[in-house]
């Protein structure tokens, strides 16, 4: 444990309108100025890990977070790998989080006949990035008397 106290805490990644993704973490409680922390991702176990490309700095140039464009995620499955450049050593992270920031639902319609007092409502479900069944998703709706 040569990166003792410097490894990271909070890994998390938000997918934002789709196709964005940022991931971010806090450095460790002992890290000096000088340690650099490098993010490596894959989407499939065997596949070639890729470095981050766009790399969110603190005030000292340390790496907090890295910026993603274009993502998409199969099978919800990305893995990620962080590793410290004080001594060189790897910090595997394996309980990251994704969350997705999804966009409202599309096409809303309401359609009420009146001699029954119904109304249907029904709408889009919006584009994700890696959820694929539209079962999995829920809306509540508010219904306001004006």
């Amino acid at each position: 444990a040569g990166m003792n106290g410097t490894t990271i805490s909070n890994f998390a990644c938000v997918i934002f309108n789709v196709s964005f993704m940022n991931c971010t973490w806090d450095v460790g409680r002992t890290a000096t100025e000088d340690t650099q922390y490098f993010l490596y991702w894959r989407s499939f176990k065997n596949e070639n890990v890729t470095e981050c490309q766009n790399y969110i700095k603190d005030t000292c140039g340390r790496h907090i977070g890295c910026r993603f464009q274009n993502v998409t995620i199969k099978d919800n499955s990305l893995y990620f790998l962080v590793n410290g450049s004080r001594s060189g050593q790897s910090i595997h992270i394996s309980d990251y989080i994704i969350a997705e920031k999804l966009t409202p639902p599309l096409n809303v319609t309401v359609n009420c006949t009146e001699a029954s007092g119904r109304c249907s409502i029904w709408w889009q479900p919006p584009r994700t990035s890696h959820v694929k069944n539209m079962s999995c998703f829920k809306y509540e709706i508010v219904i306001e008397n004006k």
